[in-house]
């Protein structure tokens, strides 16, 4: 060993001494483990206060036990021990605490204040509650999938936390008559939610709302007043496909089958397709898809892959005025248009010249024509057989317009050469 260099012992007496480990769960009025159990007792015995409030504590030792004495005692909260100017002696068997300003609590069984014997050992222990009451639940949504059930989710507060642990209750009854009930299946679609799975009327109100409960008060929700009718909801719709139309560059059609919960319940449905560029994170939802299940997207861009989904919305379900709830989107298929065989802006493309047939007033009618066309084609109940006629035969006008240019050209500058000599 280098001269100089203390020992391993040496080392060892000048390390501090390890933390103590945080006790994870707090159990309430039970004795701590240690040399020292049932010898001690902190009061008062598992508080429950408010963020910011202080406490005032004791650890006393049981007279009866021999060398009882309050010298040398410490604290510990959650397993750190705290600065020995927080405590003081009353007597000889009485150390005092004080906390001022108290944060929540770290974990919502209570942290863990213990009180110690001079050699670490654990006399008594308390469970301390530092949090919120809670805030009144709002913004309670709720749907059914099958008539006969009824899902719901809601948001715990402006703030949410509360730092203890609160308990929520899903209550409904019929509007007019009938006693409260309490939902029991939870957590089902989220932390805040609850899913009551059958046993409901039909063409009758129910009224919904929660209930918030912890250690420091309780608060309610506002009722919700529903009719089951009204929130029936579906899967998405399933099978979507996506595809090219032809060699139309500008073109993709969207077709995908109807839930099954139409058929099974005799559901109406109206749809909504939404779609994006590859490289964009912005959607475009088309609106008037009506209750087809099939679409034509016009106006896109040649060479591209667009990514699409579908929705559904039951409507007219026995006779309710009312629309459905939307369901989520499908899965995105994703598919491309062909790419243009025109050549791009500055790749040589030849425009119609005054006074030629093609930039005459039938040219313009037949442009002006075709996007009117275009622009009411999306997803109505119109025969896209015209238009897609008159979309393959512009673009084959095009086509052999720019080779007969490009002959003609090529014929003019011949011309201008002369005769070969």
């Amino acid at each position: 060993m280098p001269a100089g260099r203390p020992g391993p012992a040496a080392q060892s007496a000048r390390r501090p001494p390890p933390p103590l480990p945080l006790l994870l769960l707090c159990v309430l009025g039970a004795p701590r483990a240690g040399s020292g159990a049932d010898t001690a007792v902190i009061s008062p015995q598992d508080p429950t206060l408010l963020i910011g409030s202080s406490l005032q504590a004791t650890c006393s030792v049981h007279g009866d036990t021999p060398g009882a004495t309050a010298e040398g005692l410490y604290w510990t909260l959650n397993g750190r021990r705290l600065p020995p100017e927080l405590s003081r002696m009353l007597n000889a068997s009485t150390m005092a605490l004080a906390l001022a300003n108290l944060n929540g609590s770290r974990q919502q069984s209570g942290d863990n204040l213990v009180c110690h014997a001079r050699d670490g050992s654990i006399l008594a222990g308390s469970c301390l509650y530092v949090g919120l009451p809670p805030e009144k639940p709002f913004n309670i949504s709720c749907w059914s999938r099958n008539m006969k059930d009824l899902t719901c989710r809601w948001t715990p507060g402006a703030h949410g936390e509360t730092f203890l642990h609160t308990n929520y209750s899903l209550k409904y009854k019929l509007r007019w008559y009938g006693q409260d009930n309490t939902c029991e299946e939870y957590h089902t679609v989220g932390p805040h939610s609850c899913h009551i799975p059958k046993d409901l009327a039909l063409f009758t109100p129910y009224e919904i709302w929660v209930e918030a409960t912890n250690r420091l008060g309780s608060a309610r929700s506002d009722v919700l007043t529903l009719d089951i009718l009204d929130v029936v909801t579906t899967d998405p719709p399933p099978d979507v496909h996506v595809s090219r139309v032809g060699g139309l560059e500008d073109q993709l059609s969207v077709r995908w089958v109807s839930p099954p919960a139409l058929k099974d319940f005799l559901f109406q449905a109206k749809y909504q397709i939404r779609y994006r560029v590859e490289d964009s994170v912005d959607w475009k939802v088309v609106d008037d898809v009506s209750n087809q299940t099939s679409c034509r997207l016009a106006g896109l861009k040649p060479g591209t892959v667009y990514f699409v989904q579908v929705r559904c919305n039951p409507f007219g379900i026995y006779g309710s005025k009312k629309a459905g709830i939307w369901s989520e989107w499908s899965h995105p298929t994703a598919a491309s248009t062909p790419r243009s065989e025109r050549p791009g802006p500055g790749g040589g493309a030849c425009e119609p010249r005054g006074g030629e047939p093609s930039s005459g007033p039938v040219r313009r009618e037949l442009k002006q024509f075709l996007g009117w066309l275009k622009k009411h084609a999306y997803c109505s109940n119109l025969s896209f057989r015209l238009y897609d006629q008159w979309r393959a035969w512009m673009q084959k006008s095009h086509k052999t317009r720019n080779q007969d240019e490009g002959i003609l050209s090529s014929g003019r500058r011949g011309a201008a050469r002369g005769p070969a000599r």
